[in-house]
Parts: C-alpha cells; structure tokens; sequence
C-alpha cells in the first residue's frame, strides 16, 4: 500500500479499533517519528482485549465445570499483567483482581448446587479478607465461611452443606486460590454456622476478646456476601459497627493487636531486612507494610461505627466524619497506594518471568527515588501505628470512646 492508515506508538488500543473501523483494514503499522516500529493487526487486539476484567467474569460464568474454571488461571494473571501494563491504579487493580475472585466463588456455587441438589435451607457463602476488602491480588489464599438459616439442623442437613463446601473450596484452590493455612473456610465446621450462632460467636468476640478471637476478628470484620441469601451478612455487619465502636476495651485490644507487625525502618531510616533463610535481604511487602494498614486503617473505621469495608473507603469515612485530620488521611492513602501498587508491579514481574508471584522484594534492586518513595510510605506508617498507640491505650473494662 503506497500510503497505508499508520498509528503513533502513543496511540491506545481503541484508537487502533477505530482507525480499523473506519478504514476496513486488519493491519496497522506503528510509527514512531518517521519510522515503523512495529505492526498490529486485529487478531493482536482480540486476544488484547480477551484480557479484560469483565470479558473474564463473562467467561467464568459461561463454564460448566470446575476443570474448565481451572483453564481461566492463564486469563487470570494476563489480566492482572495487562492492568500493571496499563498503569492502572492500586485500587483498580484490587477491585478487578475482586470482582475476578467473587465470581469464580459464585460460579462454584451454582455448580455445587447443580451437583448436589437445591439447599435444604437458605445459606450465604461469605467471604472475608482482602477479597472482602477489595484487595485482593495474585498471591492470596482462601477465607471464606458459610452462614446458614436458623432453621438449620446438622442431623439433617450437615451432609449436603459439608459436601457443598469441599467442592467450592476445593475448585477455588485448582482456580489459583490457596488453601486457607489456619482452617478459615467453610470446610471447617467452626465455620459453617446458622446465622444467630454466627451473631452469638461475633458478641462474644467483642465482649470478650482474647488472642485467638482477635485474629479472628481481624479477618471476619471485614467480610461480604457473594451467593445467596446475602440479607444475612448484612446483618452480621451492622451488629459489627453497633457493638464495636461502643466497646472501648476491645477497640483497645484490637489496636494493640494492629501493633504488632512494625514497618521495618531503622532509626536512621534504614532498612531492617530479613537477615536469614530463604529471604534474606529481604521485605516482606504485605506483612510489613499493607497489613499493618489495613489492621491500623480497620480499627479508627470500627470506632467510628462504619460499615465500609475496603481500606480506600474506610480512610473515606473517616475523612468524611473528620474522625481524622484531612492531611492524615491524605497521607495513610498515600502510604497504602504506594505500597500495594510496589506489590502488585512485582507480582507482575514474576509473572512474566515465569515465576511464582509473592510478596517479597529486595530494595537494593530499586532506584535511589523508589527507595526514598518506600521508606517515605513506611514513616507513614509507623507515625500512624505511635498515633494509634496513643489513641487507644490499654483501658479497664467498660472504658467508652469519647
């Protein structure tokens, strides 16, 4: 073609549709000032596109097994990679990589119905965590539960609601999903529970915590239904906001329990790496950073009595409510994108290595400004966690939150 339809190299994937629209070609060459740099052509843009959050939660409902959900784990990290390619945001990110995760869960829960039969009683397959949140990336695992109607009766009705939680457990985990480590699915008896137990069990919590409730509270407050009858989880997060926010010991106990993972700064703003084992020289990106965000971000929000569950939608509450100064909540956000968006370029970069994504990263890899941008989010952090550990000291029973 003498004078062929060309595209800039800063031009967008929908501005190369267009141009193919409009002009009936299949092929485009990529110019770059005055030189071709590459060519493109529409079947690069079919499997570009097939790459889109919500082109793969179309797909996860339009399989009819659990072996052809498994064959979407490829689709599953393309997309996460095509978003890192894009320079989408961190909560973007979280927010797609959900989404994906809530529907590969209701998918499995049509399927576990279509095997085993209708529910013998209304049921809500709840799921907590980062996927509650919002947040969740490529490594994750599994915590989930079921919340049951009272008129529930194990006798007759355990078979069913056991077998239904192995299959959908057991197809998240063939999906890329992990097995929770410390039992947190509905796999687990503790965790299938009809919904007055479910209210019971989350009083006492907050009553009356000790070490192993607050770990537990840590992970089930933040928690959202995703198949069935979700009316009953709303109810388990209202009784969350009332009761916590009026229990000031628990507050107290929840935030000394947010206290105890530190961001790993040395006096002088150093590094305090992993010196030992497999990762040596080392920061763990989640342990040390986002999670001791998300612990710290989750407890002003159960003081203020909020129902919002992500860590961006809680900060906006506080700011809404001035429960925390402007600038304080300016910089929390700041400190939780920055951090997540660290995480998921590097599960980005392991992904495309080939390698199996995590959480942990070496500083001296980064440049001298991605270093200072990190310790920066990590002062964030340990000033926020000295504030909480002012704000909520270790009180007597009865304490009320002024």
């Amino acid at each position: 073609t003498p004078r062929p339809i060309t595209l800039a190299a800063q031009d967008s994937v929908f501005d190369a549709m267009l141009a193919m629209l409009r002009h009936n070609v299949h092929h485009l060459p990529v110019v770059h000032r005055g030189h071709v740099v590459g060519v493109v052509q529409l079947a690069d843009i079919v499997r570009f596109e097939s790459r889109s959050s919500l082109v793969l939660v179309r797909s996860i409902f339009q399989r009819g097994s659990t072996n052809e959900l498994q064959d979407l784990l490829p689709d599953l990290r393309a997309t996460f990679v095509r978003m890192v390619a894009d320079q989408a945001t961190a909560h973007m990110v979280g927010q797609a990589m959900s989404s994906i995760g809530r529907a590969f869960c209701q998918r499995l829960c049509e399927l576990a119905e279509q095997e085993l039969g209708p529910p013998p009683v209304p049921y809500c397959f709840l799921v907590a965590g980062s996927l509650a949140r919002d947040e969740q990336l490529m490594v994750t695992d599994q915590d989930n539960a079921l919340v049951l109607d009272d008129a529930y009766n194990p006798t007759e009705h355990g078979e069913y609601f056991e077998q239904f939680a192995h299959f959908v457990s057991d197809g998240l985990a063939a999906c890329g999903y992990q097995y929770c480590k410390g039992g947190i699915m509905a796999t687990n008896p503790r965790w299938r529970q009809p919904l007055s137990e479910w209210k019971r069990m989350l009083t006492e919590w907050i009553h009356r915590p000790n070490p192993e409730t607050l770990l537990h509270s840590s992970v089930f407050f933040d928690l959202d239904g995703t198949h069935g009858e979700t009316v009953m989880v709303d109810e388990l997060r209202d009784l969350i906001a009332t009761r916590a926010s009026r229990d000031g010991a628990f507050l107290s106990a929840m935030a000394g329990n947010a206290l105890n993972r530190t961001p790993p700064l040395g006096v002088f703003r150093t590094f305090v790496m992993e010196k030992s084992g497999e990762q040596r020289n080392i920061i763990n990106l989640k342990g040390r950073g986002t999670a001791p965000l998300v612990d710290l971000i989750r407890v002003h929000a159960l003081t203020l009595g909020t129902t919002a569950q992500s860590s961006i939608d809680r900060l906006r509450a506080l700011e809404e409510e001035r429960f925390l100064p402007a600038s304080t909540v300016e910089s929390l956000r700041y400190a939780f994108e920055y951090l997540t968006l660290v995480r998921i370029r590097h599960q980005a970069e392991d992904i495309e290595a080939g390698r199996e994504p995590n959480n942990y990263v070496e500083p001296d890899r980064f440049s001298d400004t991605e270093r200072q941008h990190l310790k920066d989010a990590f002062q964030i952090l340990s000033n926020a966690q000295n504030f909480l550990r002012i704000r909520y000291p270790a009180r007597p029973r009865g304490w009320k939150p002024q």
